[in-house]
């Protein structure tokens, strides 16, 4: 457990610098401290895979499937990329949040900061469970193998015309039978008094959307990750390293969304390799460095197919 209290204890600290510090007065975060933030977070990412392999090595953490630290170091790096790369439609979805409610770029910083605090609870609750009935129900790994390629399809059909619009969600809809909200803006504050009633401010509204969406999203990732491995320590520092590279990731990628249109069915290809692999698991194990392999190529020909495309389209 010493290893998860340092881990767990290091993510706070790191919030804690980032509200309290780095991010203490809201602004507007441009491109490039975007780009940088994003670089140092995949840079800490593959630092920390060295690490996976030093704690795998010496036994410092609990190692249920006997890994070597080597397949350890691979499968946190291809859990990474796949959390990665299932992030991008997340970051598509957000930009829609943001810009439906009309919430300045000042300000959603706040918004995701607090948001990645859901969403780091709410994922370890679902890797939890997502362990258990893995290790417990084999055939689990059928049903979310089958749950994959559903949605991967459901993504290589889906209609132009169907955009999220979240201010017709169900969450929106409800959110406002059980609270009053204004779509008047009080600085950075995510609730504001009017006439002795506390409404909730269009910053709130946001966050609560986006935490319903990124539970939605972790319906996909969780279990793509779970086919790479059920190693709770894995899974989850692979999620979560995921998750604090995406608030940088959707500042550095905002203006830059419709470059990416392409990247998609990168994403359709890697959940149906995942899901595929899910249903053999138990005739045929993939090699770790093929499953690396696949998704590593496949994020690098839907980035560079759409960045071809906007090219050529300019």
């Amino acid at each position: 457990m010493t290893v998860w209290i340092l881990f767990i204890a290091a993510i706070v600290l790191f919030l804690a610098l980032d509200l309290g510090v780095f991010n203490k007065t809201p602004h507007i975060i441009k491109s490039r401290e975007a780009g940088i933030w994003t670089a140092i977070w995949v840079t800490l990412s593959f630092v920390f895979s060295g690490l996976i392999y030093w704690l795998y090595q010496h036994n410092y953490v609990d190692n249920p499937e006997n890994y070597t630290p080597a397949i350890a170091s691979m499968k946190f790096i291809t859990g990474y990329l796949i959390e990665l790369s299932l992030s991008v439609d997340n970051i598509f979805i957000i930009a829609v949040i943001f810009s439906s409610f009309k919430i300045p770029q000042k300000y959603q910083h706040r918004v995701l900061f607090w948001g990645i605090l859901g969403a780091i609870f709410f994922r370890g609750l679902m890797i939890f469970f997502g362990v258990i009935l893995i290790n417990k129900f084999s055939w689990m790994t059928y049903v979310f193998g089958l749950f994959l390629l559903f949605t991967a399809a459901k993504m290589l059909f889906k209609k132009e015309e169907e955009q999220f619009n979240p201010k017709k969600s169900f969450v929106y809809r409800n959110l406002r039978k059980v609270m009053p909200v204004t779509m008047h803006m009080d600085g950075e504050h995510f609730f504001v008094k009017r006439r002795h009633i506390t409404a909730a401010t269009p910053l709130f509204v946001a966050l609560v959307v986006i935490e319903l969406m990124d539970v939605l999203f972790a319906l996909d990732s969780v279990p793509a990750i779970l086919a790479i491995t059920p190693d709770p320590f894995l899974v989850f520092s692979s999620n979560i390293f995921a998750i604090l590279g995406l608030r940088s990731m959707y500042f550095f990628l905002a203006h830059m969304l419709d470059k990416f249109k392409h990247l998609e069915y990168s994403l359709i290809a890697i959940l149906s390799f995942v899901g595929i692999k899910m249903l053999l698991v138990h005739n045929y194990k993939f090699p770790e460095w093929v499953s690396l392999g696949f998704i590593a190529v496949a994020l690098l020909i839907g980035i560079m197919v759409s960045l071809y495309g906007s090219k050529k389209e300019e």
